[in-house]
């Protein structure tokens, strides 16, 4: 069984879908194996157990499964959308030079959301945070932070 996401339980009237056998391998995918895939290293990964399913199936699922609340596509300096499986609260942190990308955990920041709404007025729904600089293996090999430059 697969743990259901908070944004999961939201999956109200206007985001009803249906948890098909390829959409629950993609997820199982996503989260079991973690990190941020592209939908093109998603599709490499669940050809394993899915031996027929196209590149097309796995964009279309990655949509239903985003607007569900249930991933989240990831915009983090680059041109490919990036997915994240991760339940659990959290920001990103990006190399600017090899572009890795790395999980942060949301606690360490106080909740940002009050704030935002006092000085701005709006009902804040969410937020993302991303950090940028250089991972530890770009540190050693003398990388001084030039950013990456996207395929």
């Amino acid at each position: 069984m697969i743990p259901v996401m908070s944004s999961e339980r939201r999956q109200d009237a206007a985001h009803p879908f249906r948890m098909t056998h390829q959409r629950r391998v993609i997820l199982e995918e996503l989260r079991d194996r973690g990190g941020h895939p592209t939908a093109e290293e998603l599709h490499r990964r669940v050809r394993r157990r899915l031996p027929n399913i196209s590149l097309g199936t796995v964009y279309r699922s990655l949509e239903v499964l985003a607007r569900a609340g249930a991933v989240r596509p990831l915009y983090l300096g680059a041109r490919r959308r990036r997915f994240d499986g991760q339940g659990e609260p959290h920001y990103h942190v990006r190399c600017t030079a090899c572009g890795a990308i790395r999980d942060v955990p949301a606690g360490l920041l106080p909740a940002l959301d009050a704030p935002a709404e006092a000085l701005c007025g709006f009902r804040i729904t969410g937020h993302r945070l991303e950090f940028e600089g250089l991972c530890p293996r770009c540190l050693a090999g003398g990388q001084r932070g030039a950013p990456r430059r996207s395929p």
